[in-house]
């Protein structure tokens, strides 16, 4: 869950960084402020996904048909539009 908040001045967030910092760990999103404008927002990391491993799939293709890497000519113009 993300809780925004009013806008934070620019001095405010100096002087408070480290409790704000603790805020967004918690899911919440900051804007900060200069003269009441917003000029930037601190919003949590979203966490690294794992990475992709060769091979987690071997064997478990049980018959691939022989034009499995045919390209139908709709396809190709999809895609290349």
């Amino acid at each position: 869950m993300v809780r925004l908040t009013k806008a934070i001045n620019i001095h405010d967030a100096k002087t408070r960084l480290s409790k704000l910092l603790c805020r967004v760990e918690r899911g919440e999103e900051i804007t900060i402020a200069r003269a009441g404008k917003p000029i930037a927002r601190l919003v949590p990391v979203k966490p690294a996904t794992n990475p992709r491993a060769p091979g987690k799939a071997k064997g478990l293709i049980l018959h691939m048909g022989k034009d499995f890497d045919r390209t139908s000519k709709t396809i190709l113009r999809d895609f290349e539009a």
